[in-house]
């Protein structure tokens, strides 16, 4: 098995909130004691105690750290962080100096809780790094839900494509609830280990495989939709053709009402699903796209059907030409609809045997196919996914 040198943690508030925040003076030192676990009292003591309080009331986040480090990891009073990453290393669950990634909430309190605990491990040798994950508050719950769980599916994803998923684990100890139920969902998605440590449970647990379901299929037949959900926050569900609609999608997709109008946005859930099979492709795409067309059988000129297409004319067919030269598989690809004042939500998708592309500059839309080699289903959906990709780099 291989050694993990990268923990991925999410982080709470409990340091801060209640046990910094409900540290003694002198004279309430002995009644604070005792409400503390019997086997911490011998390292509490009230000369150890009354300095942390006094760093805390300065709000000197380095002192708390020199203050928290004279206890041992498994303290109650150091929190979850620190008391389930002295676990994970006691178990040789992770390498010792293992490379620490904090995803804390978007809160002043996450972020000083984060502060304390990066100094705590730098003064060990311990590298260091903190996430802010935006929109991960609690006082705004709709955007908690559609926003900072999103980025926080985002982050972690990114953190593990980066340093490698072998490399990797999940302390989801800290944090909202919810925020570790998705830590939890993404190192099964992810294949990575997750652990976790309740403070009343003597040591910390792994959660073993669960039996979910990832459809790679189901993900590059939708990658169009999923993609465009994830660069916006809400595309209204008339931009979609929505005929051939999956009930698969309907945990990864929500559906609001703003202004009277239902809107389409993606779920923690399809983010997690996205961002998933997202860097699986990334990494196997030439395992599932057809072999190039040879130079000689790609199309030299693109075809538009007759309209009076404007000044969209000239973007139009310097994207299609983009399209034929930068994609090796695509042999050609002609428009087959034309509406000067409609937008919708620009995609690749499968219609039938054929490869559409849906294209629109929030004011007019362009229908096109797109001829390439493949062969089976698999590949045309695997090109199909690859065009999504590039979709957010190309300009038209």
């Amino acid at each position: 098995m291989t050694i993990k040198n990268t923990l991925i943690c999410t982080v709470g508030t409990s340091l801060l909130r209640p046990n910094l925040t409900s540290l003694p003076d002198a004279s309430r030192y002995e009644n604070w004691l005792q409400r503390q676990p019997p086997i911490d009292h011998q390292y509490l003591t009230l000369e150890a105690v009354l300095a942390l309080a006094t760093a805390f009331t300065q709000r000197d986040e380095l002192e708390i750290a020199k203050g928290l480090s004279q206890f041992p990891g498994a303290t109650r009073l150091c929190g979850a962080e620190i008391n389930s990453i002295a676990n994970l290393i006691d178990h040789d669950y992770c390498q010792v100096r293992s490379t620490l990634c904090f995803c804390h909430s978007d809160t002043n309190e996450g972020l000083q809780v984060a502060r304390i605990i990066q100094h705590y491990y730098e003064l060990q040798g311990y590298p260091v790094v903190l996430y802010p994950i935006a929109d991960l508050q609690d006082q705004d719950p709709k955007r908690f839900r559609t926003k900072g769980l999103r980025n926080l599916a985002k982050t972690v994803c990114r953190i593990v494509r980066e340093r490698g998923a072998p490399y990797c684990a999940i302390n989801a100890t800290g944090g909202y609830k919810a925020q570790i139920a998705i830590g939890v969902l993404m190192g099964q998605a992810l294949g990575i280990p997750i652990y976790y440590k309740h403070e009343l449970f003597s040591e910390i647990i792994a959660f073993p495989p669960m039996p979910i379901s990832l459809d790679h299929g189901l993900w590059m037949r939708y990658s169009g939709l999923l993609a465009a959900l994830d660069r916006h926050d809400v595309l209204r569900e008339m931009d979609f053709d929505l005929e051939d609609w999956d009930e698969r999608l309907e945990t990864l997709v929500e559906r609001v009402t703003i202004d009277g109008d239902t809107y389409l946005e993606i779920s923690p859930t399809g983010q997690i699903f996205h961002e998933t099979f997202q860097g699986r492709f990334e990494s196997d795409r030439d395992q599932f796209l057809p072999q190039p067309v040879p130079t000689e059988r790609k199309a030299k000129k693109t075809t538009l059907n007759d309209h009076s297409w404007g000044s969209a004319r000239v973007p139009i067919v310097a994207f299609m030409q983009s399209l034929i030269a930068e994609c090796p598989y695509v042999q050609g690809c002609r428009t087959h609809y034309w509406h000067p004042g409609l937008s919708r939500a620009s995609l690749f998708r499968l219609k039938g045997e054929e490869i559409e592309g849906v294209l629109s500059n929030g004011s007019w839309t362009v229908k096109i196919i797109v001829e390439t080699s493949a062969t089976t289903a698999g590949q045309r959906e695997a090109c199909v996914a690859d065009l999504n990709h590039r979709l957010g780099s190309w300009k038209f």
